[in-house]
Protein backbone atom coordinates (compact mmCIF):
# COMPACT_ATOMS: atom_id res chain seq x y z
CA UNK A 1 0.00 0.00 0.00
CA UNK A 2 1.35 3.00 -1.03
CA UNK A 3 0.99 6.51 1.09
CA UNK A 4 1.32 10.01 -0.25
CA UNK A 5 3.59 11.95 2.13
CA UNK A 6 3.45 14.57 3.74
CA UNK A 7 -0.02 13.50 5.10
CA UNK A 8 -2.22 15.80 5.36
CA UNK A 9 -4.00 16.47 9.15
CA UNK A 10 -6.94 18.74 9.41
CA UNK A 11 -6.20 19.54 12.99
CA UNK A 12 -2.74 20.53 12.82
CA UNK A 13 -3.67 23.50 9.63
CA UNK A 14 -6.19 24.74 11.40
CA UNK A 15 -3.98 24.79 14.45
CA UNK A 16 -1.37 26.47 12.67
CA UNK A 17 -4.00 28.65 11.16
CA UNK A 18 -5.45 29.97 14.77
CA UNK A 19 -1.43 30.84 15.61
CA UNK A 20 -1.38 32.58 12.90
CA UNK A 21 -3.50 35.19 13.31
CA UNK A 22 -2.25 36.88 16.38
CA UNK A 23 1.06 37.81 17.29
CA UNK A 24 2.12 36.83 20.78
CA UNK A 25 3.46 39.01 23.31
CA UNK A 26 6.90 38.70 24.71
CA UNK A 27 7.43 38.72 28.53
CA UNK A 28 9.01 41.82 29.86
CA UNK A 29 13.02 42.10 29.11
CA UNK A 30 13.75 41.66 32.70
CA UNK A 31 11.94 38.36 33.06
CA UNK A 32 13.74 37.40 29.56
CA UNK A 33 17.19 38.47 30.73
CA UNK A 34 16.37 36.45 34.33
CA UNK A 35 15.70 32.99 32.58
CA UNK A 36 18.44 34.26 30.06
CA UNK A 37 20.77 33.90 33.25
CA UNK A 38 19.50 30.65 34.60
CA UNK A 39 19.79 28.75 30.92
CA UNK A 40 23.42 29.86 31.47
CA UNK A 41 24.14 28.83 34.73
CA UNK A 42 22.65 25.35 33.80
CA UNK A 43 24.98 25.26 30.70
CA UNK A 44 21.47 25.24 28.17
CA UNK A 45 22.82 26.83 24.77
CA UNK A 46 19.69 26.07 23.41
CA UNK A 47 17.74 27.89 25.53
CA UNK A 48 20.37 30.87 25.53
CA UNK A 49 19.56 31.38 21.82
CA UNK A 50 16.27 31.27 22.67
CA UNK A 51 15.80 33.90 25.24
CA UNK A 52 18.54 35.92 23.73
CA UNK A 53 16.89 36.24 20.41
CA UNK A 54 13.34 37.22 22.41
CA UNK A 55 15.58 39.71 24.36
CA UNK A 56 16.80 41.25 21.32
CA UNK A 57 13.07 41.37 19.85
CA UNK A 58 11.83 43.19 22.84
CA UNK A 59 13.80 45.45 22.55
CA UNK A 60 12.96 46.63 18.95
CA UNK A 61 15.84 44.73 17.08
CA UNK A 62 16.00 42.30 13.38
CA UNK A 63 13.31 39.42 13.78
CA UNK A 64 15.35 37.41 12.32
Amino acid sequence: MATRYPVRRPTEDTAVHAASRSARQLPPPHILLAALVTAYAVGDRHGMRLFALAVVRTAGGPTR
